[in-house]
């Protein structure tokens, strides 16, 4: 390809309200153009990077023996209100009537769609397991879209959805796309880790994320400083600490604690440390249709709720905070809110302990009292006490799969969520009657799992992990060409004439080249490399005269000196610099 046909679009300056550099760099650089708010344009050198991670996504799902199908981007509502998450889903599901008055939505995703395909076609277990995949383009109607391709509305998508006539099946094809995915993420050159994950909105259980490690993500990674262990801080779980300090020895009883309202406070007045308190944290759960109640959550005074996991806990479409106001009408009073008869006092069936929690003693916690405190509290005396994993992790905090022998920590670092993978259950087949016969003759609901890659996402994500202050460095399974051949001035026709026969060359070698032919300033050509990021440049200018050309490695910018005395000699030694990094 010849720089002078192609549209490449580039520009020296930054776009307004620009915050990652891979949104720049791929505006500045041609590859993308916004016509709206989250919704992009992918121009000539985009599509090639979008078409070669599509290929090797594609190629690696073919391998591990799924089917390539092609769904419809417009849904009938009437699937998503059989599954329940017409509702559930919220305001980023985008919902339409057509001239007929009849209800769609444009797909965030598939499962309905899929489930209803497959309960259509396969009927008996003979037919199982079976995995269907596309890729697509999907809707999101996100409230804030920022960040370029990394947080669009409209996107493209690899979403896979297998079904099974059992658990251990499912089990099976789940590890089979961990390690496709982790082949797809290699070959893209990515560094990456697969991570435990709360399932969203999505559903099931056992859900695993793959993250792109950069600074800029969005998502803050839980890992540890000894083993292979990563979650998201939905997920993350901990070795249950042993604490250091004594507990504090106390005979049950009700304490007089006049203005103590808050943890530190309540820490403070009885010398102790915040461990040993008992502290609630009151939401508002909203509900399909509106409705609403309020949710308590105790935990350690020392630890803090991770809200995903109590909205998990609640299975509410959202968490909002409780106003002073909702709190007293409930009849409670803030500040000294404990679990002595809460449930009569409120009426309320949602009232969770962090599984920490359990069977703990000598804790100091409200007494649903002005101004008073129990102390000696021991909840192993409670009756039918709901446990649930609430605390967020914290960094120092010992990992769960190394133990306290290896004595693995964990730390935080950021990520961008580039795929993600669930074991789904019956969870939509049940919801949706889609049933298969066992080998019994017994209608049984299949048992399914999703998998997801986010395509267009995946441009971002290379350039976030791979650029400097100069632009994009792609990595050679993604570049649009392999080499730039610049030719300095292309008024000098011996320039010109040594550029187009290493490109044709290097053509015949299967290189793909894109050839400089424009008649612009040797600063801007050399600048529009730099920029776009392919992986070499040959520069091609007063050098010659000596018999000489330039090849820079964009990686690091450093440049080597080649002899055109011998062109095959040349195009040789071009070809195995190139293969080196591949």
């Amino acid at each position: 390809m010849r720089f002078s046909k192609i549209f490449i679009p580039t520009f020296k300056e930054a776009p307004k309200d620009v915050v990652l550099k891979s949104h720049e760099y791929l505006i500045r650089g041609g590859f993308i153009q916004q016509i709206g708010s989250g919704i992009y344009n992918f121009l000539p050198l985009g599509k090639r990077v979008l078409d070669k991670i599509k290929s090797i996504v594609k190629e690696e799902m073919d391998n591990a023996g799924a089917n390539e199908v092609t769904l419809g981007f417009v849904t009938p509502a009437n699937l998503w209100q059989k599954s329940g998450r017409f509702e559930r889903y919220g305001k980023e599901l985008l919902r339409f009537n057509d001239r007929k008055d009849n209800a769609f939505v444009l797909g965030p995703t598939h499962e309905e769609v899929i489930t209803e395909l497959v309960k259509a076609n396969v009927k008996s277990y003979k037919q199982l397991p079976l995995h269907l995949y596309q890729i697509n383009l999907k809707f999101r109607d996100e409230m804030r879209p920022r960040f370029g391709l990394m947080r669009a509305r409209e996107f493209i998508m690899k979403d896979g959805y297998s079904f099974h006539s059992n658990f251990e099946d499912l089990k099976r094809e789940f590890d089979l796309m961990e390690q496709t995915y982790s082949k797809i993420f290699t070959r893209l050159g990515l560094d990456f880790r697969a991570v435990f994950a709360d399932s969203g909105a999505i559903g099931g259980s056992g859900s695993k994320e793959f993250m792109v490690l950069a600074n800029s993500g969005e998502d803050t990674i839980c890992v540890c400083d000894t083993c292979y262990y990563g979650a998201n801080l939905e997920a993350a779980t901990r070795i249950k600490a042993a604490p250091s300090f004594q507990a504090p020895q106390a005979e049950f009883a009700k304490f007089h604690t006049p203005n103590v309202a808050s943890i530190e406070a309540l820490a403070e007045f009885f010398k102790i440390a915040p461990f040993w308190t008992l502290k609630v944290v009151v939401k508002k759960a909203i509900f399909d249709e509106g409705k609403s109640a309020l949710v308590y959550f105790f935990l350690r005074g020392s630890d803090t709720l991770n809200e995903t996991k109590a909205l998990n806990a609640v299975l509410a479409n959202e968490l909002v905070e409780a106003s002073e106001e909702e709190i007293k009408e409930a009849g409670l009073t803030p500040g000294f809110i404990g679990p002595f008869a809460l449930r009569n006092l409120t009426n309320s069936p949602y009232i969770y302990f962090d599984k920490e929690l359990q069977d703990e003693k000598n804790l100091i916690c409200g007494a649903n009292e002005l101004d008073y405190h129990f102390v000696g509290v021991d909840l192993s005396t409670f009756e039918g006490l709901e446990y649930k994993d609430l605390v967020e992790v914290q960094a120092g905090d010992l990992c769960p799969l190394c133990g306290e022998s290896k004595g693995g920590k964990l730390y935080f670092t950021k990520g961008i969520e580039a795929g993600h993978i669930f074991q789904l259950g019956t969870k939509y087949s049940s919801a949706m009657d889609a049933t298969f016969l066992d080998e019994s003759g017994k209608a049984q609901p299949f048992i399914m799992g999703c998998y997801g890659i986010g395509v267009s996402r995946l441009l971002s994500a290379i350039i976030e992990q791979h650029h400097d202050k100069k632009g994009m460095i792609w990595t050679q399974a993604t570049a649009p060409f392999d080499v730039d051949i610049m030719v300095s001035n292309i008024k000098d026709s011996a320039q010109l004439e040594m550029g187009e026969k290493i490109y044709t060359a290097l053509n015949k070698e299967g290189i793909e080249c894109l050839l400089d032919d424009r008649a612009e300033r040797y600063g801007a050509k050399i600048a529009d490399f730099e920029l776009i990021g392919f992986p070499f440049g040959i520069i091609i200018g007063k050098g010659l005269e000596k018999g000489e050309i330039e090849l820079v490695r964009r990686k690091d910018l450093s440049r080597e000196v080649l002899k055109v005395s011998d062109f095959m000699a040349l195009i040789a030694e071009l070809k195995e610099w190139i293969s080196k990094c591949h």
